[in-house]
C-alpha cells in the first residue's frame, strides 16, 4: 500500500481534527512537559489509525453494498483486508506502548481503549445507541490527555469526556441520516433508521445543547476567563448553524457544509483554552 492510500484509508483529516480532543485534557490538567505532549500525540494518532482501520476492514462487506461507501479502498479491491488487519494491530500496539510511556494508569486503560476501538464497528449491528458508543470512544481522548498529566482518576476529566461524547453523538446522528434507508434495508441499527429523520435531528440538537452545558460547567469549575467564553459562544453558533442545515430537506446535500463547520470546533475549543491559560492568564 502506498502512502497516499494509507492516508485515504485512515482519513488523516479526521485524525488531525481529533488531536485537540486529547490536547484539551492536557491543557486543563496543566500539562507543560514536552514529553507528555509528544506521547499524547502519538497515542491519539495510534488510536485513531487503529480504530479507523478496524472499522474499514470489519465493515468492508457492508461498505461494498452502500452506494455512498462502495468506492472505499477495500470494497474496490485496491487494498487487501489482511493488510488492513496488520495496520490495525500495529497501531494498537503503538497505542499501548505510548500509553506505557506516559504512566501506569494510562497503560492499564489502553487495553480497555483498544477493546472499545475494536468493538465499535460491531455495535451498530445490534444497537441504535452506536452513536453514543462512538461518542464514548472519542471521549477517551480528553480523559486520557488529563490522566496523562495527573496519573490519577478524578471526576473532572469525566466532565471533559461528556463534552466530547455529546458533541460526537450529535454529529454522528446527523451523519447517519444519509444512510437511513440503507440501514433499514440491511437491518443495521441507527437512530435515524429507528426514529426517522425529524426526531433524529431533534435528538442531535439535544446532544449539542448538553455539550455546551458541559463546556460551561467546565469553565465555571476551572474559573476560565474571557477567551474561553468567547470560544464557547462561537462553538454554540456553529452548533446552531449545523442544526439549521440538518433540518433542511436536502440534508445529504448539506452534509459537506455540516462537516466543514464541524472541523472548526475542536481547534476553536483548543485555542480558546490555550489562550486563556497560557496567554490571557
Amino acid at each position: 500500500m502506498d502512502f497516499k492510500k494509507f492516508l485515504n484509508l485512515i482519513m488523516i483529516e479526521q485524525t488531525l481534527f481529533a488531536l485537540p480532543f486529547a490536547y484539551i485534557g492536557v491543557l486543563f490538567a496543566g500539562g507543560r512537559s514536552m514529553s507528555t505532549w509528544f506521547w499524547v500525540t502519538i497515542a491519539l494518532f495510534a488510536a485513531r489509525t487503529s480504530g479507523m482501520s478496524f472499522n474499514r476492514v470489519i465493515d468492508a462487506k457492508i461498505d461494498a453494498k452502500n452506494p455512498r461507501t462502495k468506492e472505499r479502498l477495500i470494497p474496490k479491491g485496491e487494498v487487501k483486508p489482511f493488510t488492513v488487519w496488520i495496520i490495525s494491530l500495529f497501531f494498537l500496539f503503538l497505542l499501548i506502548f505510548s500509553s506505557y510511556m506516559l504512566n501506569k494508569l494510562c497503560f492499564y486503560l489502553s487495553f480497555i481503549a483498544g477493546a472499545m476501538l475494536f468493538a465499535y464497528s460491531y455495535f451498530k449491528r445490534f444497537s441504535s445507541s452506536s452513536h453514543f458508543f462512538l461518542g464514548f470512544v472519542e471521549a477517551c481522548a480528553p480523559i486520557g490527555g488529563y490522566l496523562a498529566v495527573t496519573g490519577e482518576i478524578t471526576l473532572f476529566p469525566l466532565l471533559l469526556g461528556l463534552i466530547i461524547l455529546t458533541w460526537i453523538a450529535g454529529i454522528d446522528i446527523l451523519y447517519a441520516t444519509q444512510d437511513m434507508d440503507f440501514d433499514k434495508k440491511e437491518n443495521l441499527k441507527s437512530i435515524p433508521a429507528k426514529l426517522g429523520k425529524e426526531k433524529a435531528v431533534i435528538l442531535s440538537g439535544l446532544n449539542y445543547f448538553f455539550s455546551i452545558i458541559f463546556m460551561i460547567l467546565a469553565g465555571i469549575i476551572t474559573k476560565r476567563d474571557l477567551p474561553y467564553w468567547i470560544g464557547i459562544i462561537f462553538i454554540g453558533l456553529i452548533f446552531i448553524r449545523q442544526q439549521q442545515l440538518g433540518k433542511n430537506s436536502n440534508l445529504c446535500d448539506n452534509m459537506k457544509k455540516i462537516f466543514k463547520l464541524n472541523t472548526y470546533i475542536s481547534p476553536l475549543l483548543f485555542l480558546a483554552i490555550f489562550i486563556d491559560i497560557f496567554i490571557w492568564g
